[in-house]
């Protein structure tokens, strides 16, 4: 079949199978590689209704039809990737309806950064971005359940999304919000292909309701398999399909609209910065900053800090003249702690507020307080930055890391595939140091940066994974990694999702029967299994595996 010939007669956006386009969109960010058929960009909302029922009306013929929707293509666990059709968001479908001080409507292909700047103009926040904020778009925001720094805080995308609208495997587009039990009663008596729907997902959640609630992970950011136990609460009757939708990596159904809840963006920040020679006492030295309600709580390692002093040059290009020379006259107060001694940890905790003295008075709070500990919690040293200005050092270290991970290190590459764990705070201190003897014994060059308030970290390997010995190493280190993650309770991914990488690993997280569930609500929703498949719960480690990107 010539599907970009035969898709012409129904599609009104562009469509693309061009061998250049083909290899630009067969990668994201994910160690893995597939290569579509074809690449289209639907127009509006009826164009993805007429993909969608072109593929249900061909499947049969054409079992390998599908469709991977994507927007800016930031997936860190391969899940904006897929061998059939790729539905490219962002060239036609990424509009602003309506932005105010509280809410917004807006489409999916949205970069972050045009919202942002958007936002600002009514002192509004969306506060679930995710390091990707200047990249991203919010459909994938909202595909992987985004979260970041002020996750802390606020949660992560799913407590913003207030409806969607969601084209389903019959080709139609529905509106999914909150609804009440009597809303949601009527909607499952419509005898319809909605209510069909609504009916049986409910009689799925309320018939295994207690081992569903059971099965939600104990920690404060999760982004694996399907949310089942935020859907339906008997105790509140609220039935709210977006929790499912969220997170969902367009596996169930393709996103086209969005409304969303935003924030006030309080004006003024500042942080307090915590050099550790030790992590010993971390777990308590966690307890006591969060007692303070910091907005944000981040940490990056030695290996980060190293990394980021090497390679300084590079941030010139990236910030531009003016700003990297107030980032090298910013460091040389850091510069006088680190003749100390390189610390093995570096906290970062911002405080928030309406005033600059606020702000301060957070900062000074904290740091008196800590001061008294000095040696019992090994810090090294403190450097108070009480204006967002002063704190741009730290911040930039913080989060172009990975950037400069994935540019700068000549015959290695970035591999991320334990990058995304979250363990409960009080375990850091036995945790991290079994996490750092895996991380040795494989000879896997590392830096683990992330939320440490949220005890969720992101380690990025560098590895030259062209060659057969080092590809070998990633599921043995990987099931060594995730079973010390739930050894303590913890969850596998907190912001980065499932995909091809930590698919094949939800059985393992949830158990057999949990895991049916899920699989269960994506035959639900997607029978013939044409929503990106190979990521979430019909992801295995094989296909996977075959699939590691084999030139950079």
């Amino acid at each position: 079949m010539d599907i970009a010939s035969d898709l012409k007669s129904v599609f009104s956006g562009e469509i693309d199978n061009s061998d250049a386009t083909r290899e630009i969109y067969s990668h994201d960010a994910s160690l893995f590689e597939l290569k579509p058929k074809v690449v289209v960009s639907p127009k509006d909302s009826k164009d993805v209704q007429q993909l969608v029922k072109w593929v249900v009306a061909h499947k049969e013929d054409v079992p390998e039809l599908s469709i991977t929707p994507r927007s800016a293509g930031t997936d860190m666990s391969g899940g904006a990737i897929g061998e059939s059709i790729v539905a490219d968001m962002t060239k036609h479908m990424g509009a602003i309806y309506e932005i105010s001080a509280t809410s917004a409507h807006i489409q999916p292909g949205l970069y972050f950064r045009d919202f942002d700047a958007k936002t600002l103009e009514h002192n509004a926040l969306l506060p679930s971005y995710p390091a990707s904020r200047d990249l991203c778009t919010l459909g994938g925001m909202i595909s992987n359940n985004s979260g970041g720094e002020k996750s802390l805080e606020y949660g992560k995308t799913a407590n913003f999304v207030t409806e969607l609208s969601v084209v389903f495997a019959d080709g139609n587009e529905y509106v999914v919000r909150p609804l009440q039990k009597d809303e949601l009663v009527r909607k499952m008596s419509q005898g319809d292909y909605e209510g069909d729907l609504y009916k049986q997902t409910f009689e799925l959640l309320e018939k295994h309701y207690n081992q569903i609630q059971k099965a939600k992970p104990n920690v404060s950011k999760d982004s694996t398999g399907y949310h089942l136990w935020d859907v339906w609460n008997r105790e509140t009757g609220v039935f709210d399909m977006t929790k499912l939708i969220v997170g969902s990596q367009g596996t169930l159904g393709i996103v086209t609209d969005i409304k969303l809840k935003l924030v006030p963006r309080r004006p003024h920040t500042g942080l307090l910065v915590l050099f550790l020679k030790d992590i010993d006492k971390l777990g308590e030295l966690v307890t006591t900053v969060l007692k303070h309600k910091p907005a944000t709580f981040e940490s990056f390692d030695d290996a980060t800090l190293l990394l980021s002093i090497k390679f300084m040059p590079y941030f010139l290009k990236m910030l531009g003249p003016i700003r990297f020379i107030r980032l090298l006259l910013g460091l040389i107060p850091t510069g006088i702690h680190l003749i100390k001694g390189i610390p093995r940890l570096v906290l970062m905790v911002e405080f928030d507020g309406d005033t600059e003295e606020e702000v301060r008075e957070k900062v000074r709070d904290l740091h008196s307080e800590l001061g008294h500990h000095k040696a019992r919690y090994e810090i090294n040293g403190f450097e108070e930055t009480p204006t967002a200005g002063s704190a741009e050092k730290f911040w930039v270290m913080r989060r172009y890391s990975f950037q400069i991970l994935r540019k700068k290190v000549k015959d290695k590459h970035t591999a991320p595939f334990i990058d995304d764990f979250v363990v409960p705070p009080t375990h850091l201190p036995e945790f991290l140091p079994q996490l750092r003897e895996i991380i040795k014994r494989y000879k896997l060059f590392a830096t683990i940066a992330g939320h440490v308030g949220d005890g969720n970290f992101h380690v990025i390997p560098l590895m030259n994974i062209e060659r057969a010995e080092e590809r070998a190493k990633l599921q043995p280190a990987m099931k060594e990694v995730n079973t010390l993650v739930l050894k303590y309770g913890g969850s596998i991914s907190g912001e980065h999702n499932d995909g091809m990488v930590r698919g094949p690993w939800l059985e393992t997280m949830y158990g057999t029967e949990v895991f049916g569930h899920m699989k269960a609500v994506k035959t639900l929703f997607d029978p013939q299994n044409i929503f990106n498949p190979h990521k979430k719960t019909d992801a295995n480690w094989d296909f996977s595996f075959d699939h590691i990107r084999q030139n950079f």
